[in-house]
Parts: C-alpha cells; structure tokens; sequence
C-alpha cells in the first residue's frame, strides 16, 4: 500500500528535507513552532501528506471536529503533511514534514518519509526537536546539533550523537534515512524544565536561527522576536513570585554565567524519554 499522497508531487533540485514531530520530541512546543514559522516565511506550498489510517491509534492522538465556512461540520484527521518549495534569496529548494508522532508502525512509517527523501534526492535529511532541561530561561537558549558523523555544514558544527536508550520517531527516522545512504542531522533547542506547559518562542526562534545558518540563508523574525521577549518577562515574573523557583534559576543562571554545562546530559535525557513512554 502507498501511504504517500501527493496533491501534487514537486520537482526539486537535491533538496534539504525538514522534519518536526509534536509529542515527546516538542517540548515547548518549539520543533513545530519553527517548522510552521519556516514553511510560511519560505511560502511553500501544501505538496501531499502521509495517510494516517495505520499510524495512529484515534484513542491517543484524537480527530476533532470543527464546523467550515458554511457551518457544516468536518473531521480534522491528526496527519503528515509535506510542504516543499523554493527558498528565493537562495535558491534552494527545502521539503518540510510536519506531524503529530504516530504510535503505530514507526518502520513503515520512517519508509514513507524516507521515501520522499529518497525520491527527491535529498542533500541533507534535517530533524527538528525540543527537549525539557534544566537551563535558565533569561539566557540563550542552548541547541544541541548532532549527525550520524562529525561535520561541519553552513558554519554550525555538529558532532555524532553517543546516546543510548529509549528513543522517538526522531531516532528511527534518523536510522531509516542512515540506512537509506542519506546524510541527516538533528538540532535540539533545550526548554526550561520548570515551564514545562508552556509554549516557547525563544526556543523556536533558536531553532529557525541555527536552521537558517545550516541552510546559508536568513531570515528576519521580527514577530517571534517580540515575542521571545515578551516570554521570557512573562516567565520572569512568575519565578520572582516563588522564592523556591526564584532561587532554582538563580543557581541554573550561576552556572550559566560561569560557563558550566546546562545542556541535558545524556542520562537526563534518558529520564526524560522514559518518563514520556510512562505516561503514554
């Protein structure tokens, strides 16, 4: 069975292809903020998108209704869908794939995006995700930058990735495409563990900047930029307003300041998966 439907399949030249999931690998919801942010700015166009029958459970990820132009009502089915496109102040073309992380049938999954990889033949397969960590919110935000080897692309270096345990679609994309000869990367913006329901501005916009670096373009996010700063005041706040918290990121801006880790160490992350798989 073919799960790729295309509304109409591009023609592209050796394209990079951009892939962001919701679920455990958005936190702050920042990897789709910035994926959606890209494909808007960039103008793509609406290409085709990953039937969602068999990778779904409906329990979990649920379809919702809502009501059209004319009243009458609809089901919005959770979906795949692939943007693809010209960036015009450089002249490379850019895929984007954008969805809900499925819970089912992750290898035939990872075909289907492969796929388009392969069929598009892709320079570079490019992963986008966000992770809860114990950093402060008032510094810059840290992206980790990792490949299947070290390289540097567009100024940004990123160096193999050495973890093990669980894993998200993230991983098993990464493998797919591994396995399929591509060259593929993955850029993790780290989210304030104590904010955790929050949507992150300042972490999408870290991940645009380094996405845009990567791809040697700009681009000019005025809006998010507001934005970031109107979170960071907003979260400012509410810690000034807990002297628990207030003096937990202290400690993490200490660190900061003094050029001492903050990023997730591995064991950390590991946590943070395996909590994630709890819930579910």
């Amino acid at each position: 069975m073919d799960y790729l439907r295309w509304i109409n399949r591009p023609v592209l030249r050796q394209p990079v292809v951009i892939a962001a999931f919701e679920g455990w690998n958005d936190a702050g919801d920042a990897a789709s903020t910035a994926a959606r942010y890209l494909l808007n700015r960039w103008d793509l166009d609406l290409v085709g998108d990953i039937d969602p029958e068999e990778f779904y459970d409906f329990t979990s990820t649920r379809p919702e209704v809502q009501l059209d132009d004319d009243d009458r009502r609809e089901i919005i089915w959770p979906s795949t869908k692939l943007f693809a496109g010209t960036i015009a102040d450089s002249g490379q073309d850019v895929l984007i794939v954008i969805g809900a992380e499925p819970q089912l049938r992750w290898r035939t999954y990872c075909g289907a995006v492969c796929e388009v990889a392969t069929g598009q033949q892709a320079r570079l397969c490019l992963t986008l995700g966000a992770l809860l960590a114990d950093v402060p919110h008032s510094r810059p935000t840290s992206i980790v930058g990792t490949a299947f080897k070290a390289d540097v692309i567009g100024g940004v270096e990123l160096r193999p990735s050495s973890y093990e345990g669980p894993t998200g679609i993230v991983g098993v994309l990464h493998d797919a495409w591994r396995q399929a000869g591509l060259a593929s990367a993955s850029l993790w913006a780290t989210v304030p563990s104590y904010v955790p329901g929050a949507s992150s501005p300042k972490a999408a916009l870290a991940l645009i900047e380094r996405t845009t670096a990567m791809l040697e373009t700009s681009l000019v996010a005025t809006d998010l930029e507001v934005a970031s700063s109107a979170y960071e005041r907003q979260v400012s706040e509410l810690v000034a307003a807990d002297e628990e918290t207030s003096s937990y990121v202290a400690s993490l801006e200490a660190r900061y300041d003094e050029g001492l880790p903050v990023v997730p160490s591995l064991e950390s992350i590991a946590e943070e998966v395996e909590r994630f798989l709890r819930e579910q």
